[in-house]
């Protein structure tokens, strides 16, 4: 089958009952998305897909085919960190780091999710044409991302900081 991960094309061959998840760690060796519930309840395998965020251990493999598929691998590396990574750093948005991943992944889909004016369950008015990222639309359109650590104020600094009260455009800044 025929994906593409973190911009590049792969063929691959596997079991079709496969999770998303599975493939990423065990046939791409991709171990930035974690397992931490395996149930879709903690958001550690949050993963982006076709810029929509989705909990990779419920997802079967074969559904995405041809989809691009992005991890935080492919988002920033050590010598060029994405502007979210560096905020996470600057505004120490981890502790242990476990599930870093997926609240970066999560926090880019939910940016897109704001730009295509999709509500969340605090929005005022769901038919409005845009949101403004307040602390609490921002702590509820995150809320399936869970940190054990208690990271959530860094968490928050760090998606303010990147993308500002509306959401919808990257703060002017150099990644670190």
């Amino acid at each position: 089958m025929h994906f593409v991960i973190n911009g590049c094309e792969a063929e691959l061959d596997f079991d079709p009952r496969t999770s998303l998840l599975d493939l990423l760690r065990e046939h791409r060796h991709l171990f930035g998305a974690k397992k931490g519930c395996d149930q879709g309840a903690c958001g550690a395998c949050t993963v982006l897909v076709d810029g929509t965020r989705i909990n990779s251990c419920l997802a079967l493999a074969v559904q995405y085919q041809d989809c691009a598929i992005t991890t935080i691998e492919g988002l920033g590396g050590p010598d060029k960190l994405h502007p979210l990574q560096a905020a996470f750093v600057e505004h120490d948005g981890f502790q242990c780091g476990y599930c870093t991943p997926g609240q970066i992944c999560s926090a880019l889909g939910m940016v897109e999710e704001l730009k295509r004016g999709v509500p969340s369950y605090v929005s005022a008015d769901v038919s409005a044409a845009g949101f403004e990222l307040t602390d609490d639309e921002l702590r509820e359109r995150m809320s399936g991302n869970l940190c054990r650590c208690g990271a959530y104020n860094g968490i928050v600094d760090a998606i303010h900081d990147t993308f500002g009260a509306d959401g919808a455009e990257p703060a002017r800044r150099e990644a670190a």
